[in-house]
């Protein structure tokens, strides 16, 4: 079958697309910009659709010859979500129904019971399935809870919050129960949903294989972690919204996207029925532990294949850099640094690419640290998402506080900021052959600044420029002479 997969981009379309490759069928992803999927390893076995969910008339040719088409896409993260979410469906639901597509397939969240308030995000989630299910096209909805997986946002919540607290004072809803299903499972269910019958056209619960409080998650997840048992105090005036707070300061995941997902958890997430077994028959789902077993394996073997933060950044629509050395479309401001190196561009350039996470930005660190917790007291990513890949980036793919925009092997990375800012921000970072076997390197930041507020911004931090990127230039040119480029 021809699959349109959206959400491509993000954590699970990331991972379902290549399972539909190997289950043979024909993968068409729809992204904004087809270039967030340029280096992915099988991009060059898809076809790559531009659209726009939210523009109505670029869906028909995405949609043109597709049997199977995947809603995977949210905009958990921005202040109107719901409303993004809702056009979005209608729009795809509309574009499928016109297009003859035989089968919807949406990802969404539990039901609460129906005599408690839902939260906005279980809220939103519960209405893009009714507008899919009324879309005239068969559509199945599987409704997962908590998904156990490397990189996903509730499992880097859990894993931040356990490994870094040996001891926390906790909000009620740790006592909710919630069927986690690992992220394997929840693919396979996705893909078996696709050879469905037409008259198959409901939601499904899907769960793991074992029942567990929040608590018993950290207690458990610790265990096969090898940490000491936890010390957890539920604490009753603990709200949602400072757990939300909590969890964005002390875990990767920023208040954005924590505070939806910590008002989900004050509902039970428990599957009510296993209906999905009669029609996709196959090895019951794994449990709790070997689902973390799995996903701390993939962590240790820098084998993550995608990431919560690989969805699209926080200002998706962000214009690229503007590059003519003449730009006239107002205030630029420019920091621009070279040096020469004794060490091949290639060596040079393994440096370059290993910036950032783990490897840190090879300048004055507290300085960093320091403006990472204020833009996570502002609400924003902070330094902590870090990188997927120890030596490897991606176009697309977060990096700290960075969106990695451009790369030329070899040769350039461009990163775009996703921090808080009166502005937009970019840094630049290029290794170029010197003729005589060794190198230079050059770097530029660039600033464009929106209102006074971005020019006393520019102003604010000029005096730390000369310390943080002299040192950052100084310091990337070092390594790569010293260690032959090995980070």
């Amino acid at each position: 079958m021809r699959c349109l997969v959206t959400g491509a981009t993000g954590y699970i379309g990331g991972r379902l697309a290549p399972r539909l490759l190997e289950a043979g069928h024909e993968v068409r992803c729809l992204a904004r910009s087809a270039g967030r999927l340029r280096d992915v390893p099988w991009a060059g076995r898809t076809e790559i659709v531009e659209a726009d969910l939210s523009e109505p008339e670029t869906l028909p040719a995405a949609f043109e010859g597709v049997d199977v088409a995947y809603f995977l896409m949210h905009s958990l993260g921005r202040p109107d979500f719901e409303q993004l979410d809702r056009e979005a469906a209608k729009n795809f639901a509309t574009a499928a129904r016109a297009a003859g597509v035989r089968r919807i397939i949406y990802l969404g969240g539990p039901e609460p019971p129906a005599h408690e308030r839902p939260s906005a995000h279980l809220r939103s989630r519960a209405e893009v399935a009714r507008i899919l299910l009324d879309s005239g096209v068969p559509t199945v909805v599987l409704r997962a809870p908590v998904i156990i997986g490397s990189g996903s946002a509730s499992f880097e919540m859990l894993r931040y919050l356990t490994e870094r607290l040996p001891a926390m004072v906790t909000p009620r809803w740790v006592k909710n129960r919630i069927q986690p299903i690992a992220v394997r499972d929840v693919l396979r269910y996705l893909i078996g949903a696709a050879g469905l019958p037409p008259e198959v056209s409901r939601g499904f619960d899907i769960g793991g294989a074992d029942v567990l409080t929040y608590t018993e998650m950290m207690q458990r997840y610790a265990r096969v972690a090898g940490l000491p048992r936890r010390i957890v105090l539920p604490l009753r005036p603990l709200s949602p919204w400072l757990s939300a707070h909590w969890v964005g300061l002390i875990t990767p995941v920023p208040n954005s996207i924590a505070r939806p997902l910590v008002a989900s958890l004050i509902h039970e997430a428990v599957a009510h029925e296993n209906d999905i077994a009669e029609v996709l028959p196959g090895p019951p789902p794994i449990g709790f532990d070997e689902a973390v077993r799995l996903a701390l394996g993939k962590i240790r073997d820098a084998d993550v294949e995608t990431r919560w933060s690989t969805a699209a950044g926080l200002n998706p629509s962000a214009e690229p850099l503007p590059s003519d050395p003449d730009w006239s479309g107002g205030s630029l401001y420019v920091d621009e640094r070279s040096r020469p190196v004794q060490a091949s561009p290639g060596e040079l350039w393994r440096v370059i690419e290993g910036v950032g996470g783990e490897n840190g930005w090879y300048s004055f660190p507290l300085a960093w640290s320091v403006r990472g917790w204020l833009d996570r007291l502002a609400g924003g990513v902070g330094l902590r998402r870090g990188r997927r890949d120890k030596h490897r980036l991606r176009v697309g793919e977060a990096l700290d506080w960075w969106r990695v925009e451009e790369i030329e092997p070899g040769a350039l990375l461009r990163l775009r900021a996703e921090m808080r800012v009166p502005g937009r921000a970019w840094l630049e970072m290029r290794a170029e052959p010197d003729g005589n076997g060794g190198s230079v390197y050059r770097q530029r930041a660039v600033f464009l600044p929106r209102g006074l507020g971005g020019h006393l911004y520019w102003a604010s931090v000029l005096p730390f420029h000369g310390i943080v990127f002299n040192g950052m230039a100084r310091n990337i040119t070092r390594t790569a002479e010293t260690s032959g480029g090995r980070t």
